[in-house]
């Protein structure tokens, strides 16, 4: 089977020509962005963006349902948080584009520059007072337009990074990195919001992504050369996203079904203000405590989800009917420390679920296609987060949180129920038996 390098055409000074094996058995027992700088600074700076705008989206959430809007506050918010789902899904086709034909590495550091820029520029007009609402809509709309081209780029560019038999473990820090922004959205959006307001929750995001835009410039990135049969490589033509899902029918499945789940799972952002402000009766803290416990299980189940016995499909459908029981408690339990167990449960369930998957779709998606699939990932699972958080934010006016708690664990039982019943042959092994023929 002949297949073609990745390359960077646009920038060749960010990329060299990849060895076989750059680290020996005794340096693999180090951790990965310990024994991999470029890894290691791509990763810090990934974990720096996606904490920025999780800070930012938990702190203007807090900020809406607190302080700024005295009437219709789910609303308000849950127009917030579709503003800022938008991007990855309207800019699908454009991001694919973008991440197929441009430098990796001038993508992502631009990424990161435009937001702070973005970032400051806010910090200043709230300096200076008679902040508009829609000012901060816009801003949640560019930050989050910024990072639609750097997460699916990031997630691209990991094969450029590692070596082939750290893919996984890549995989596991990448996507743990959401969890980290979390845990940092947690702690610091409403607790920065409570003393410092929007200007200083805008100047932190600022520090945030003009560093990780440095840590991005400061790696050096690899071409990715697989020979192919005859010695020679050739660049493979681009083509059509449809065709790239329609081409993988399990994976098509598996997406579905969790873009039917975020519909119920999305919706914990919009709930966890209106939960705290209205049932728990509590402030910033309180939303900071249930943040971090999504937070911490979520990382928790990054890294364990590699471990999880069983097909993919069914450890994802006992992780979803977890999670849905998770979801559903607080509706019935209206205590602090059992609603923060339950999000920690939440959370483990799916941080586990995505490194499972993800680490499975990099081997299935042919190299040439996976710019325009992680695109195409990004937009179907996201394509659901703008009416969850306008649905879910506007119950929020009419009924009590806990009656969306329980929607929420009500809802994601078909979703856990029909990954459980796809097929009879699993994506893993077709994967498998793929990886094997082209060796």
């Amino acid at each position: 089977m002949t297949t073609a390098p990745l390359t960077d055409t646009a920038d060749t000074g960010d990329t060299e020509k990849r060895p076989q094996d750059r680290t020996g058995a005794g340096r693999r027992s180090a951790p990965l962005v310990l024994r991999n700088r470029a890894f290691g600074a791509v990763w810090l700076g990934q974990v720096l963006t996606q904490a920025a705008v999780r800070m930012f989206q938990v702190g203007v959430s807090w900020w809406i349902v607190a302080y700024a809007v005295p009437e219709a506050r789910g609303l308000a918010s849950g127009l917030f948080m579709a503003v800022c789902t938008l991007p990855a899904v309207a800019l699908a086709p454009v991001v694919a584009g973008v991440v197929a034909r441009c430098a990796h590495r001038s993508v992502l550091r631009t990424a990161a520059a435009v937001a702070g820029v973005a970032s400051a520029a806010l910090a200043l007009w709230a300096y200076g007072g008679g902040l508009p609402l829609t000012t901060v809509y816009a801003t949640g709309l560019a930050l989050a337009t910024c990072q639609a081209f750097f997460d699916p780029c990031l997630t691209t560019s990991v094969p450029e990074l590692v070596d082939d038999a750290d893919i996984e473990t890549a995989t596991g820090f990448e996507l743990s990195t959401q969890s980290l922004a979390g845990l940092a959205g947690a702690l610091l959006g409403a607790l920065t919001v409570d003393r410092a307001g929007v200007a200083g929750l805008s100047a932190g995001c600022a520090a945030a992504y003009l560093g990780a835009a440095v840590l991005v410039a400061s790696a050096r990135f690899r071409t990715v050369v697989v020979d192919s049969l005859d010695g020679a490589a050739t660049a493979p033509a681009r083509r059509p996203l449809r065709r790239i899902l329609a081409e993988l029918p399990s994976v098509r499945r598996i997406l579905i079904c969790f873009t039917a789940a975020n519909l119920f799972t999305a919706a914990v952002f919009v709930v966890i203000p209106l939960y705290t402000r209205s049932v728990l009766l509590g402030g910033g803290g309180t939303v900071a405590l249930l943040e971090a416990s999504l937070g911490i299980g979520a990382l928790v189940g990054a890294f364990t989800g590699t471990r999880l016995p069983g097909r993919p499909t069914v450890a994802g459908a006992w992780c979803l009917g977890l999670m849905a029981l998770a979801l559903a408690l607080p509706g019935l339990f209206a205590q602090r420390p059992v609603v923060a167990c339950c999000l920690a449960v939440a959370g483990w369930c799916a941080g586990a679920v995505s490194v499972r998957f993800v680490a499975l779709f990099q081997r299935m998606v042919p190299t040439a296609d996976k710019p325009g699939f992680f695109a195409v990932m990004q937009a179907v699972l996201g394509a659901s987060l703008p009416v969850a958080s306008l649905v879910f934010g506007s119950a929020g006016d009419h009924f009590s949180p806990q009656t969306l708690c329980l929607a929420q664990g009500v809802g994601l039982l078909p979703a856990a129920c029909a990954l459980a019943l796809l097929g009879f042959r699993t994506p893993e092994a077709a994967a498998t038996e793929s990886a094997g023929g082209e060796r």
